[in-house]
Order: structure tokens, then sequence, then C-alpha cells
């Protein structure tokens, strides 16, 4: 069983930066990992993710100003977002998932919020 915890979520002001931060307990090294976020009333979506072997697949709304990094022997997967829009505002959810989404697990979650 995989465990995922977020860190680094808060209140940031447009144009701001940040950095959420998610560690893995358990064998994570063959799994896709990265960053999802829900705005209220909306779905779940995809921000930025880094397979095992680098590969990473950003949204659209977070290539150039988001980068997502992984430390496989820490079992860590980091999210570094600068130029915050309020449109960012939502919950950011860690993933970790295997190919084809077989085995697939969330964090609790961790809310940012970009407001003046």
């Amino acid at each position: 069983q995989v465990q995922l915890v977020e860190s680094g979520g808060g209140l940031v002001q447009p144009g701001g930066s940040l950095r959420l931060s998610c560690v893995a307990s358990g064998s994570i090294s063959a799994y896709t990992m990265g960053w999802y976020r829900q705005a209220p009333g909306k779905q779940r979506e995809l921000v930025a993710t880094m397979s095992t072997n680098s590969w990473t697949n950003y949204a659209d709304s977070a290539t150039g100003r988001f980068t997502v990094s992984r430390d496989i022997a820490k079992n860590t997967v980091a999210l570094q977002m600068t130029s915050l829009k309020p449109e960012d505002t939502a919950v950011y959810y860690c993933n970790a998932h295997s190919i084809g989404f077989i085995q697939n697990y969330w964090g609790q979650g961790t809310q940012v919020t970009v407001s003046s």
C-alpha cells in the first residue's frame, strides 16, 4: 500500500511562487508521480506528472510556469509554481500510479489560494 503526504500549500499573491512537496511511503519507483488539482465546482484535472524515466507531462495552463521534479531514491515529488494566478486556486493532490492506472494512489490534498 502506498501513502502520499503533501505539504507546502498556502495563500500567495498573484505573481508569486509556491513549492509543493509530496513524500510517498511504500514502493513507488515504478510509478508515474505528479500533481492534479481540483477547483470548487470543477473536475479534478492534471497539472503535471513525471514518469520513472523522467518523461514529463504538463497541462497547458502549467506549461512555462510550473516545474515538476522527483527524487526516486527519496520517494518524493515536488511542484514548483511561479507566476501564480487566481485561477490556480485549487486543492492540489499528489498522485502515484502504475501504467494504465491499475494501481492509483492519492494524497489528502493541500490548498493553494492565489489572492491579493
